[in-house]
């Protein structure tokens, strides 16, 4: 099967890169072996929140002379990072993903244990806020779902209490979800989603009135919308007063939705989407990369003139840790890990890893090496890469979105 360029990786990074490729005409294909991490998101893309020990809020993109050389943000360059993340908010319009926000100034998204942390973007249905000012209610009703345990209303009310709102929390229920009520398993936030659809959307918006009265807004879990916002406006309409959500414990509805909605983007510019299937080896013709081979086609390999590895960190597997050595396991490329296991990590549980920063190596271009030898025709992006700490910093997204986009620049022109 022949490929003008092949992405290995069908999370965030690697599907911004191909729905870039594909929309320049070219002969795109992700090999996608699942779920990605965008399963575990909240909503918020973030692009810079923490520079040493200063929480970052105006103005992200003038810290990154504080950061690293070898930081990601420093080798794509502030003029260009600009321009690429510049382009984000339209691509997530065309995928129908509608999301506020500014790369001049952080704003604040409400988490699910109710701590503000900075954010860059944040989908219209989440609860976000403009840092520096008061928040926009005097009281709010947080509504769960009855028996859904995935959703922390005491923790929510003691966050916004703090900062002047006051709190009621409820609990509604309709019979379309008694179903899954069977089986506390079932009782799952991507489950409900598939079940408050057209009718129980109403039902649900009617139950949400009765709790809502004298209230300035509603906050509910983010139970609705898998497939598109079409649940989320519906609500919104049958409830009397502003309704916002907060995501769940994962899967997230948001994630799916984000992954989902970005896919069907891909699938329509032209790309070719291969689930379920994972890469195990490449070949290579001195130091290009001329072909892979996965596991489902078997001895049937995927030709192309250039290659997008994107296939996350250590949890996404994209990194692999065993007693004696961390490697990247497709191709074997070099990383920047120096010292033996016990250097990995530092003793206090709570202090910054030094292994959350491992990763592979690239030039400017991000193309990775092997043995020392840079690889002309692959690229490397997103959580692979080397040289960040994704969790201190609050840098993944931006990171993810930057590189990818960087990425495929370079191979389209």
């Amino acid at each position: 099967m022949r490929f003008d360029t092949v992405i290995i990786g069908g999370g965030l990074s690697g599907l911004i890169s191909g729905i870039e490729c594909a929309r320049a005409g070219q002969k795109a294909a992700i090999v996608s072996a699942g779920q990605s991490a965008l399963h575990f998101w909240s909503g918020s893309f973030e692009l810079l929140g923490q520079v040493e020990e200063e929480t970052v809020i105006d103005r992200p993109l003038s810290f990154l002379d504080k950061l690293s050389e070898k930081h990601p943000y420093r080798v794509i360059g502030e003029k260009r990072l600009r321009s690429l993340l510049g382009r984000v908010p339209s691509i997530l319009t065309e995928a129908g993903l509608k999301a506020t926000g500014s790369l001049e100034r952080n704003h604040l998204r409400l988490t699910p244990l109710g701590f503000l942390k900075p954010a860059w973007l944040t989908l219209d249905d989440y609860v976000s806020f403009e840092a520096g000012k008061d928040l926009p209610w005097k009281k709010v009703a947080l509504v769960n779902i009855y028996s859904y345990i995935d959703f922390y209303p005491r923790f929510l009310a003691y966050g916004l209490e703090k900062r002047g709102v006051e709190c009621s929390i409820a609990a509604v229920n309709i019979p379309e979800l008694d179903t899954l009520r069977k089986s506390t398993t079932e009782m799952r936030a991507t489950n409900m989603s598939r079940f408050l659809t057209d009718a129980a959307v109403d039902h649900l918006a009617a139950e949400v009135n009765k709790v809502a009265r004298g209230v300035d807004a509603v906050i509910m879990p983010a139970v609705l919308g898998i497939f598109s916002d079409a649940p989320v406006e519906r609500l919104r309409k049958g409830v009397d007063v502003p309704v916002w959500f907060v995501p769940t414990t994962p899967a997230s509805v948001p994630g799916v939705r984000c992954q989902l909605s970005l896919r069907d983007l891909f699938i329509r510019l032209g790309g070719e989407f291969l689930p379920g299937d994972t890469v195990r080896k490449g070949e290579f013709d001195k130091n290009r990369l001329r072909k892979v081979y996965t596991v489902n086609l078997g001895d049937m390999p995927l030709d192309a003139d250039n290659f997008i590895i994107s296939t996350g960190s250590f949890f996404g597997h994209g990194l692999i840790a065993d007693i004696e050595k961390i490697y990247e396991p497709v191709f074997g490329l070099d990383l920047n890990v120096s010292g033996g296991r016990t250097e990995w990590y530092e003793k206090d549980f709570y202090a910054s890893q030094p292994y959350m920063t491992y990763g592979v190596i690239t030039d400017n271009e991000l193309k990775p090496s092997r043995k020392g030898e840079t690889i002309e025709n692959l690229y490397a992006t997103g959580a692979l890469l080397a040289g960040f700490n994704a969790l201190k910093e609050g840098s993944g997204a931006g990171i993810t979105l930057s590189t990818a986009l960087h990425a495929a620049s370079r191979i389209v022109g």
